[in-house]
């Protein structure tokens, strides 16, 4: 439900914001999030269940945030978008895999979930830095900003993957 309401609020400040980089940041994580509602929802169908509706009293709160006037900076703030960055430390997600009784299918959702808040915080975390410097929307043609925001993304995705990988290949010794 959490994600279905993301895409929402994300999509309604994708409509109104006037940064084309941030819009195009909000485009990409809303997709995700929807696609991860509706993932989720299909799996739980699949599972012989359904998805329970809840109330949230914030939905209204959130959506009106993402319409209003306020700036992009403050709405990341006060949407919360990075309350789960954890910088170099364990996140929210690692200890999601200790549950081995998770079912082939259920697993290979939960990886690319995973996978992709992990992305979407490292998307959301240059926005932000984009917004801080004060930097103006490129000029059409001029995407030099954005283009150094996604370089720095990828290359923090790809030195997390060059950790991960050299720890499963240290050899462990046996005691």
């Amino acid at each position: 439900l959490a994600e279905t309401r993301a895409y929402a609020y994300l999509t309604a400040w994708a409509e109104v914001t006037p940064d084309p980089a941030v819009r195009a940041v909000l485009c990409t994580v809303a997709a995700r999030e929807g696609e991860h509602g509706m993932s989720f929802a299909r799996r739980i169908n699949e599972l012989g269940f359904e998805v329970r509706e809840n109330d949230d009293a914030d939905v209204e709160s959130r959506m009106e945030i993402a319409r209003s006037d306020r700036t992009d900076l403050d709405k990341i703030e006060a949407l919360g978008l990075l309350r789960f960055r954890s910088d170099d430390k364990p996140d929210v997600f690692d200890t999601m895999f200790r549950d081995h009784s998770i079912d082939i299918q259920t697993g290979a959702l939960l990886g690319r979930y995973i996978a992709e808040e992990r992305d979407t915080l490292r998307l959301l975390q240059g926005c932000c830095a984009h917004l801080q410097r004060g930097t103006e929307a490129p000029a059409s043609g001029d995407r030099l900003g954005v283009l150094e925001d996604k370089i720095d993304a990828v290359t923090r995705a790809v030195d997390e993957l060059r950790q991960i990988v050299c720890a499963q290949a240290m050899p462990t010794s046996s005691v």
